[in-house]
């Protein structure tokens, strides 16, 4: 990976609780997208390694319900996910991405959840990886159209994430910076054509 690590934006502490809220619920959905994805029919290594992510989504939720006092909200199934690896790898990719710069965020706040941010980097550089790997065999252009598209819906996506009134002075400065780095992530992958 690049080193896209080094034009964090400082937020105030104010911004902390909205944070480790955000957090709560993207590392649920993470759990249960990692849950839905070993159901897929994934390369072996990735199911493995599927598996050691399921934990490390565990462990990190169980930090965030005891910051917060509060577990996030039940679902009554799995969320669907692709069935085409192809596919799948990039939306992973993609929301692992955006796990990093949000736990990038995280880190400038609290310094004593670096565990969670060094987590986030193992599981985007596995990603990372495995696109390479798609890249270089036949389902290439299913990837890159896959990526097209998930790019797309990221501004949606990140505003989304920082909807509260507490973000609101950063908002665009964040957004912005966000979505260039998951840009050029994607691009140095291969995924985008430069």
């Amino acid at each position: 990976m690049s080193g896209d690590h080094d034009t964090s934006i400082q937020l105030p502490p104010e911004c902390e609780p909205a944070l480790l809220e955000r957090f709560l619920k993207a590392e649920a959905m993470a759990l249960w997208t990692v849950r839905s994805a070993q159901q897929q029919d994934v390369p072996p290594n990735v199911y493995v390694f599927l598996r050691k992510h399921e934990e490390d989504e565990q462990q990190h939720l169980a930090q965030f319900e005891a910051m917060i006092g509060r577990q996030p909200r039940e679902r009554a199934r799995l969320p669907s996910v692709p069935r085409q690896w192809p596919v799948l790898a990039v939306q992973i990719f993609g929301y692992e991405s955006l796990g990093l710069e949000f736990a990038r965020l995280l880190l400038t706040l609290r310094p004593d959840l670096a565990s969670i941010l060094e987590d986030e980097v193992v599981h985007v550089a596995f990603f990372e990886r495995e696109i390479r790997r798609i890249l270089g065999s036949g389902v290439a252009e299913q990837a890159r159209q896959s990526a097209v598209a998930w790019l797309r819906k990221l501004p949606t996506t990140v505003n989304r994430y920082l909807a509260a009134a507490v973000f609101d002075p950063f908002r665009p400065a964040l957004a912005e910076r966000i979505l260039v780095v998951i840009e050029r992530r994607f691009t140095e992958t291969g995924l985008l054509q430069k």
